[in-house]
């Protein structure tokens, strides 16, 4: 109920000033922003259809299929990793946990895997560290000293595998832990729930 409450005042706070432009802006950041909170609130009916915390408002078709597709989500996580609106669910639960740094930091390693550019891997290659791994970065993820340090020297000479350690100790803390939550959670049960009354 807290988090819910503090949200609620950061948007009734949101600074727009007095320029109508960024007031009808800030209107809708806020409209957005509390249809989200009503579905990580887990008291909205909005929560069953899941499309009110996807990035962007499918067509009717993917709307239903996004619904069936969510029923395959528990056989495994790398299933869900593999699903777009999977990736973007789990997102939003990880949210609701203050965790999400560790779905992010995934996500980065596989964009990062697809660098052809030597200079451009360089460049990523240190901006994730700096991001995720570092000790005390902006969006420090959970990993062991040794796991960091391997990282580390791996920056000495960038290649497309100098991350799979960390990558692996968060993937394999998110398949054991916030996964797991996630298929227990009222938000992923509520879609399931519709997808069968659909069925029905």
């Amino acid at each position: 109920m807290w988090q819910r409450s503090a949200l609620t005042r950061s948007l009734s706070d949101h600074p727009v000033g007095k320029d109508p432009q960024a007031m009808r802006t800030g209107q809708r950041q806020n409209k957005g922003m509390r249809t989200r909170l009503g579905c990580l609130s887990h008291k909205s009916d909005s929560c069953s259809d899941f499309t009110a915390i996807l990035p962007d408002k499918p067509n009717r078709a993917l709307k239903r299929l996004s619904t069936e597709e969510a029923t395959r989500w528990a056989d495994s996580f790398d299933v869900l990793l593999s699903h777009k609106y999977g990736v973007a669910a789990f997102r939003a639960f990880l949210k609701t946990e203050f965790s999400e740094e560790n779905l992010e930091f995934w996500l980065a390693c596989e964009e990062f895997k697809k660098t052809r550019s030597t200079a451009k891997l360089v460049s990523k290659a240190h901006r994730i560290f700096e991001e995720f791994v570092d000790v005390q970065a902006p969006r420090e993820v959970n990993i062991d000293f040794q796991t960091r340090e391997a990282t580390r020297k791996n920056l000495q000479e960038p290649s497309l595998t100098c991350f799979d350690q960390a990558q692996g100790k968060v993937h394999s803390l998110m398949e054991k832990d916030s996964y797991p939550r996630f298929l227990r959670s009222k938000m992923y049960l509520d879609l399931l729930s519709q997808s069968q009354r659909r069925l029905s």
